[in-house]
């Protein structure tokens, strides 16, 4: 406990010894907002003022605009320099919450007020910047220090390293730690926490951060025009965008809480949040604690969920369960209390079940291990897995306490606890064959839960893409090889079926441990899998035709084949590194964006070159990607369907056509598929027995033909057999063209 002079108070923000040369303690403030004229008060006001119990222990520090009205400030204290824009009288209003403009019963120390605000029972404001039209009721404490970060991984003058904020993804140990900063997306989390042995890189990141921000400390705190904040605690050194609505919170500390007219952000009732970043049109409510941490845009947390040491990515909801030491891509669900997970690389259209505990760290001495987890990502129910294990894309988890670590490199598989077998069990492309209606709609869900205006990040919804599309590949070579081991030659096996013995085959390096690992249903797998590769290769190449619609098929042959490759802008990646393949085979999910290896590898360069200084240059870097996939993903989908015609680089125009005509049918199928996946639930007699006839059902659960996402997959195949007909018809498919 200090004492200063009351004439101090509200002064001297900025020790003496941090202020850059020529500059006051009010250079920073003046330049976080435009230019406006203030002046004295006049005589009068001042008496009107006092008169209304108001006190300032030198009216010289409390500056107007022109247009005040003395006559809305009451029983109020004002320290330091203070500066009120214009007051008049009128009625602000958010739902049915309406205060009238003006200030009373409160205390404001150095701070900058905008028009026609309504501040009231505010005990104590101190080192704000307040916008247009806000509504401050009830907050007891809010306040800006000196050296505030808002939540970004930086240090000011005078701090010691040990003041940085950094946050501890995917790993307990602190090794992949990150610095979280306000523009921050899943993809550049991963480009920090993922390439750690690229040393170099780690420094270039951590330079390109600080010297955005600076170290210069006396930034005030901001909240945005048009903000409500109401019936608050502690709001300390936390940096409040516009159109935000904040009730009830009880601590709000070291923050940035990204908002605007176009996505406004909510904070609720009984939350804690410190040291973080809250994205663009994000709702925390219900006493959710988050604690180092960057929400991405258009999340959400709810009922008590907490989010320590973690990157949720755009588009996710997390509600009663808890998320520690976490990067988990955009699109992620998990809604159940005692549901737990810790230390794991999440890629992104994931959900996580009740009673899943994933990443138990009781196999290991230290707490230093990890779970990578691709797209699609869905442990079930009471599914329990250790570190460290790796997952493919689209891995279905069925209930159990898995007890040793886990690497599955089959996608789309269904894993299986078998305790009365002592045994592992994997079923392949169970997604494609057995629920296509949770694969597709995972797709249409990713696309239609999307609210973000701004989409910084990019986001692949298709869960057929190049990176799945090279798992598959991977997983072919493995079903085969493993075939091969138990006895069978991968030339006897066309036309054979599960009738002819092979329902199941062992495998190996799926499960630490001795015990039996097996495939089930290898051969319709394989048989999936190839299915899913032409559905991929065809649908890939028709849609890149039908949005470029002056290719011919010689334009299209020439322009996809790998020595076609055009020469690329600079800062966008290296084609070169892809010349001379059948196909780039390395792929990798950048946040949710799926991008060729080599322009990762190139961006990382040219960063450490000193080439991008600012986040938002790499931003750019990711739209010139995105602004490329289209010609990417389609040059790797006709090298899949080279492979598939047994060539190195090309496809006939007969083999093309071949595809297309059957992708149609294929897309037929999936339609069909979703409906009778849908209809079974109805046909179920264990369903039906809560139901006194079909009737009665029907009203509850509806008819599955008329399931709305059953209507429009049918809708989607027509939509997809009218688009295979444009391009068909403009290649030309005549028999002279061949």
């Amino acid at each position: 406990m200090t004492e200063i002079p009351l004439e101090n108070y509200g002064y001297n923000f900025i020790p003496p010894e941090y202020l850059p040369p020529g500059k006051d303690e009010y250079w920073l403030r003046n330049s976080q907002q435009p230019a406006r004229s203030w002046r004295n008060l006049a005589l009068g006001e001042i008496e009107i003022l006092v008169r209304n119990g108001n006190y300032c222990p030198d009216w010289n520090g409390l500056l107007v605009s022109e247009q005040f009205d003395p006559v809305l400030i009451r029983n109020s204290n004002f320290y330091g320099l203070v500066r009120i824009g214009a007051l008049r009288k009128t009625v602000l209003r958010y739902h049915h919450f309406a205060v009238p403009a003006g200030i009373w019963g409160s205390t404001i120390i150095s701070c900058d007020i905008g028009d026609n605000v309504a501040i009231n029972d505010c005990a104590y404001i101190s080192h704000y910047i307040i916008g247009d039209n806000c509504i401050l009721s009830s907050v007891n404490e809010m306040q800006t220090t000196n050296y505030a970060k808002f939540g970004n991984g930086i240090i000011r003058d005078g701090d010691g390293e040990d003041m940085r904020l950094w946050l501890d993804v995917m790993n307990e140990a602190g090794g992949r730690s990150i610095l979280p900063f306000e523009s921050m997306i899943a993809a550049d989390a991963f480009l920090w926490a993922a390439y750690r042995d690229d040393t170099d890189l780690m420094e270039k990141l951590k330079e390109i951060t600080q010297n955005h921000y600076g170290s210069n400390r006396g930034s005030y705190g901001v909240v945005g025009s048009n903000t409500v904040i109401k019936s608050s605690s502690i709001i300390k050194d936390v940096h409040i965008g516009s159109n935000c609505y904040i009730k009830g919170a009880n601590k709000l500390k070291n923050l940035t809480i990204l908002s605007s007219a176009e996505e406004p952000t909510q904070i609720g009732e009984g939350v804690e949040l410190v040291n973080g970043i809250v994205g663009y049109a994000c709702s925390v409510f219900y006493g959710s604690k988050a604690v180092r941490f960057v929400l991405g845009r258009n999340s959400n947390l709810k009922y008590g969920a907490r989010l320590i040491h973690s990157v949720l990515g755009d588009n996710s909801t997390v509600s009663c369960c808890e998320i520690l030491n976490n990067l988990v891509f955009p699109v992620h669900e998990q809604h159940h209390n005692n549901s737990f997970l810790i230390a794991s690389l999440v890629q992104g259209m994931s959900n996580m079940a009740a009673a899943a505990t994933i990443g138990s760290n009781h196999n290991s001495r230290a707490p230093n291990g990890e779970i990578r987890a691709k797209r699609g990502f869905w442990p079930g129910l009471a599914v329990t897995l250790k570190h460290s294990s790796n997952f493919a894309s689209f891995v279905i988890i069925a209930k159990g306490d898995y007890p040793a670590e886990l690497n599955i490199p089959l996608p789309f598989s269904l894993i299986n606890n078998n305790v009365s077998k002592n045994r592992l069990e994997v079923m392949p492309a169970y997604y494609w064959i057995r629920n296509l209606y949770a694969l597709e709609r995972a797709s249409w869900k990713t696309l239609n839960r999307d609210r973000r205006k701004i989409k910084v990040q990019h986001i692949e919804a298709d869960y057929l893409a190049p990176d799945t599309v090279e798992e598959i590949i991977t997983a072919l070579s493995l079903l085969e090889g493993w075939i091969g081991e138990a006895g069978f030659s991968p030339h006897d096996m066309a036309g054979m079926g599960d009738i002819y013995g092979i329902s199941m085959i062992p495998c190996r390096h799926m499960e630490r441990g001795r015990r039996m690992q097996v495939i089930i249903k290898p051969l319709g797998a394989i048989a999936a899998y190839r299915q899913m590769l032409r559905w991929y290769a065809a649908k890939s190449i028709a849609v890149f035709l039908d949005n470029n619609t002056d290719f011919d098929f010689a334009k299209l042959s020439s322009m996809l084949r790998p020595e076609g490759l055009p020469a690329q802008e600079p800062g966008s990646g290296a084609v070169s590194a892809a010349n001379g393949f059948p196909r780039v085979r390395d792929w990798v999910n950048m946040g949710g964006q799926i991008v060729p290896a080599f322009r990762v590898d190139e961006l990382r360069q040219d960063i450490i070159k000193g080439k991008y200084a600012e986040w938002e240059d790499i931003h750019h870097c990711y739209d010139f990607w995105y602004k490329e996939y289209p010609i990417d993903k389609a040059r790797h989908a006709w090298a899949v369907l080279a492979m598939l015609e047994g060539s190195k680089d090309s496809v006939s125009l007969a083999f093309l056509k071949k595809e297309l005509e059957n992708a149609v049918e294929t897309s037929h199928w999936i339609s069909r598929q979703i409906f009778e996946i849908k209809a079974k639930d109805h046909r179920d007699p264990f369903r039906r027995a809560t139901f006194r006839n079909n009737a009665e059902m029907e009203q509850v659960l509806g008819y599955a033909g008329n399931d709305s996402f059953v209507k429009l997959a049918r809708q989607e195949s027509q939509r997809f057999q009218e688009m295979i007909a444009r391009v068909t018809e403009r290649l030309q498919f005549a028999d002279n063209d061949v």
